[in-house]
């Protein structure tokens, strides 16, 4: 038997971590029932054949797993709580109450959780708001969206998208608390994946109509499998640092010296830069949408359309500033320096303290800017995919060759590193590992 499926089978002999991954997929079952629960006053059958395929509300519509384009009451998904965090986590690094908050330890992270969670309801009103006034506006005489649009519809919508989002922000919650992988990593997985027949059923269209030739579908498939390779090279990538340390002589106890190394990964901040940038240029173009005036909708659409140069330039320098970011503040240097130097431990080649800070933090930086061209570049394959390979389908570009994949596999990763993990300290084999038990294991 192959080693996942053994790998598989093990973790449903662990009571703990079965109850976890049964919790896991009831919580993104309910997600994905929630996502078809339709927004009173809003035809979502008439807003999906107004919305059409392309664009940045289709990209936004990716990330909530189709809601958006049926306005269902989970219609704006689990960006508000991803742009609520970059936010506290931005002022965290600049307002000084915020940081002190973060420098206290669990209590400190359980308040800045419960502002997260208030600025999430604020931005969701604000949106709600926004996306009302976008669904009166499509509304045209051969096709009606909101047969009613009065002050009532718009209370509606806040409440509806508000308390959607709300409760998707708890299921994410519990997800990371009592199931495996991080819960709204997760709800975006579920999300793109519920798009991936769409994808593939629309691929083969284009095949068997010649709107794509047998060579250009071979190459996508091709640049889907050298993505997916990249990624995993790419997250699972690390820079081994090798640390010194001495033998100790405390009392009676002799602790061995010898070589270890400190791993620092090529790409600390996973798909996070993704999601944030994403979430960031999804704003303007909500705003845009919801406004009257013609001269703003026109400089929206001639400089920042979701296909134009200046989007992409925007996107792909969010990416890489959120990777730099995302790191500066999930890895200290000086923290390590000190606590290399205070069990002893030495830098090959390096003195203690200041100098092993600065080494370490010249060395994160030059291969944190490699994960994040790397990420960069992935994010703006679609682009690629559209023009050098002639697919026109959105989902199809995305799903194949893009942020779509990027996260799949990344957020795949990180769960099934949990995984290995609870399987491993409970003396069993990981995903990764031989196929044979180790001695000395039960």
């Amino acid at each position: 038997m192959s080693q996942p499926v053994e790998a598989l089978r093990n973790a449903f002999k662990i009571p703990e971590l079965k109850s976890r991954i049964i919790f896991t997929l009831i919580m993104l079952a309910v997600y994905r029932l929630g996502a078809h629960v339709p927004t009173p006053g809003v035809d979502g059958g008439a807003l999906s054949d107004a919305m059409g395929t392309g664009g940045l509300l289709s990209f936004y519509d990716m990330f909530s797993g189709g809601a958006f384009s049926n306005a269902t009451v989970f219609a704006l998904g689990i960006m508000p709580y991803i742009s609520a965090s970059i936010i506290i986590q931005l002022l965290t690094a600049v307002w000084a109450p915020l940081e002190r908050l973060a420098k206290e330890g669990a209590e400190g992270q359980k308040k800045i959780t419960e502002y997260t969670r208030y600025g999430t309801i604020g931005l969701c009103i604000v949106q709600s708001l926004f996306v009302a006034a976008y669904l009166v506006k499509l509304n045209t005489p051969e096709l009606v969206i909101v047969p009613n649009p009065s002050p009532f519809f718009y209370i509606l919508c806040v409440i509806s998208f508000t308390t959607g989002t709300a409760f998707i922000m708890w299921l994410g919650e519990q997800i990371s608390e009592h199931g495996v992988g991080n819960g709204i990593s997760l709800i975006i997985f579920v999300s793109i994946v519920s798009r991936m027949p769409e994808a593939v059923y629309s691929l083969f269209q284009q095949l068997r109509n010649d709107d794509l030739t047998m060579f250009e579908g071979i190459m996508l498939i091709v640049v889907m499998v050298l993505v997916v390779a990249g990624v995993i090279l790419v997250t699972t990538g690390q820079r081994r640092i090798p640390v010194q340390y001495p033998r100790q002589v405390k009392g009676r106890r002799v602790t061995a010296g010898g070589r270890n190394y400190l791993p620092l990964r090529v790409n600390q901040a996973g798909v996070i830069p993704i999601i944030f940038a994403s979430s960031i240029l999804m704003l303007p173009s909500m705003v845009m949408n919801a406004v009257k005036s013609p001269e703003a909708q026109a400089f929206f659409q001639h400089w920042f359309e979701y296909d134009s140069l200046l989007y992409n330039l925007v996107y792909a320098g969010l990416i890489i500033f959120f990777c730099f970011f995302y790191t500066a503040i999930t890895f200290n240097p000086v923290e390590i320096a000190e606590n290399l130097k205070k069990y002893g431990g030495v830098v090959m080649g390096v003195r203690p303290g200041k100098a092993t800070a600065e080494y370490l933090n010249r060395v994160m930086t030059r291969i944190t800017l490699v994960g994040a061209v790397f990420l960069a570049g992935v994010a703006l394959l679609p682009k690629f995919v559209n023009s050098g390979l002639g697919v026109q389908d959105f989902n199809v570009s995305q799903f194949f060759g893009g942020t779509s994949l990027l996260i799949l596999v990344g957020v795949a990763l990180d769960t099934v590193r949990q995984v290995e993990q609870h399987l491993i300290m409970r003396n069993y084999d990981g995903f990764m590992k031989s196929g044979r038990k180790t001695p000395g294991r039960r």
